[in-house]
């Protein structure tokens, strides 16, 4: 929620360009909604929402006006005005951007701010007393932004520098966790794997020798990229450049090993022992339940690894056996701890997609920014998978992009408090002017209509996360570019 500070001098800025408001004065400063939830519990319509920035929303096709949540509030902020329910914060930041005496706080920053007072604090009775050595000491310190807490996930990760996508470890995995996408088909890559099973030793070190050859065609049926064939009892090879070829410009996918599919399949046939995934299909029971839950996994698989057999039966999970690891010619695979601290960089334009397809509801916006629970991330990398501007890592080669959507602003639920066109990275929201006698409500920009440009929006949604009213009728599309 957001407070207001001593610097708070009753001018009311923040009041007058609340959207929802929900600011009010008491005792000649500003008050507002403290974003408790109440209303949200008690709504018997549940048109009260919480939005991804931790705020509450209403949802005016759902409200009938019963009045409900203006009872329940225990500050007194809700009321109605001609039916419409206002009063609920829905931690948009407009408050904080106009106050011209910066008293508005948000109390996500608030314990930062404490911990600066007070390093200020010290480095002033250091001075008063004249210990110079101790004013230095005090500016050297680091003030903590972040815990060092991190989520965590154990896993077999392929190093991208030395990986020459071959293929060989996709072929000794028991499980078919491991995808490899070969660019050029047809050519051999060096995987070896026609000398691991040939009977005899006539292929060895790119050589063929003939006369020990059996002409079995264990090398032939086994061929990764069908690079091998047959030509006059000979068995011939297709190398590119006249060498054993090793395509870099391929693509691996692996299981990450995140537990998402474990959390998804509530099943006894599915269970994590020690940061591994173990599955017993004799308890894989094929009822209707099931099947359902089963392909929900699947769907759910950030990086599309699981999958089922024809017989119904799941494949495509790690269980961390190593073989890959120690098959491996070129050493790339390796078992990992892969840790985030939360942080994203500067390309984050807070559109929200992170928050709203992560399965643990683990993520919460700010305006610039977002805010993770690490306590309940497990690393599934969905957010950075989807993420259009890359800036939450990840180490899976998977990427998803916005394909194409749908974005419309409801005139009748639009408060027109101009959020949408302030966040908007890519400026595709305008303003147009309209009758008087068909002002809608609001606190500002009664004359105006916000509309969207299909021309330039790209769909990410920044604009429906920050609006306070809900009045975006909203639709995307995703599809897997590698």
């Amino acid at each position: 929620m957001y407070l207001t500070t001593n610097k708070c001098d009753g001018q009311g800025d923040c009041i007058r360009n609340c959207p929802s408001e929900a600011i009010r004065f008491v005792d000649n400063k500003a008050f507002s909604c403290m974003c408790c939830g109440a209303c949200f519990e008690a709504c018997p319509n549940h048109a009260i929402f919480k939005n991804k920035y931790g705020g509450y929303v209403v949802d005016r096709a759902k409200c009938n006006g019963c009045g409900v949540c203006e009872f329940t509030c225990p500050i007194e902020s809700i009321h109605l005005d001609d039916g419409i329910v206002k009063g609920i914060c829905s931690r948009c930041g407009v408050c904080e951007d106009v106050c011209t005496k910066k008293a508005r706080v948000d109390t996500d920053n608030l314990v930062l701010d404490k911990q600066k007072v007070l390093l200020n604090s010290l480095k002033m009775v250091a001075n008063t007393v004249g210990f110079g050595a101790g004013v230095k000491k005090i500016e050297s310190m680091k003030l903590p932004v972040k815990s060092d807490k991190t989520a965590d996930r154990i896993c077999i990760s392929t190093d991208s520098e030395k990986c020459v996508k071959c293929g060989r470890c996709a072929y000794y995995c028991p499980t078919r966790s491991i995808e490899v996408i070969i660019q050029d088909e047809g050519y051999c890559v060096g995987c070896k794997v026609c000398e691991d099973v040939c009977p005899t030793g006539a292929l060895k070190d790119g050589e063929y020798d003939k006369s020990i050859c059996t002409l079995c065609l264990a090398c032939v049926e086994n061929c990764i990229n069908d690079a091998l064939c047959v030509d006059d009892f000979k068995i011939k090879r297709s190398i590119k450049d006249d060498t054993l070829y090793s395509n870099a410009e391929g693509s691996i996918v692996s299981c990450l090993n995140c537990g998402l599919c474990k959390e998804t399949f509530d099943s006894p046939a599915l269970i994590r022992d020690e940061n591994a995934l173990r599955y017993d299909p004799s308890l894989d029971e094929d009822t209707e339940e099931n099947k359902a839950k089963r392909l929900e996994a699947i769907y759910n698989c950030p990086v599309s690894s699981l999958t089922e057999s024809e017989d119904n039966k799941l494949f495509g999970y790690c269980v961390s056996c190593g073989k890959c690891v120690n098959e491996c010619k070129e050493e790339a695979r390796s078992f990992q701890v892969i840790s985030w601290d939360g942080e994203v960089n500067d390309d984050c334009i807070s559109c929200g997609i992170c928050a709203e397809l992560c399965p643990e509801d683990a993520i919460t916006l700010q305006r610039g920014a977002i805010n993770v629970d690490l306590d309940k991330c497990i690393m599934c990398e969905t957010c950075a998978i989807h993420c259009p501007k890359d800036a939450i890592p990840k180490t899976t080669s998977v990427k998803y992009e916005i394909s194409g959507g749908f974005n419309y602003i409801d005139e009748n639920l639009c408060v027109k408090c101009g959020l949408c066109k302030d966040i908007c990275p890519e400026e595709a929201i305008y303003t147009v002017e309209i009758p008087s006698d068909e002002v809608n409500l609001g606190t500002k920009n009664k004359n105006l209509k916000f509309v969207v440009d299909d021309d330039k929006c790209i769909y990410c949604g920044a604009c429906m996360n920050i609006c306070p009213s809900k009045s975006f009728i909203f639709e995307r599309e995703f599809e897997r570019v590698n």
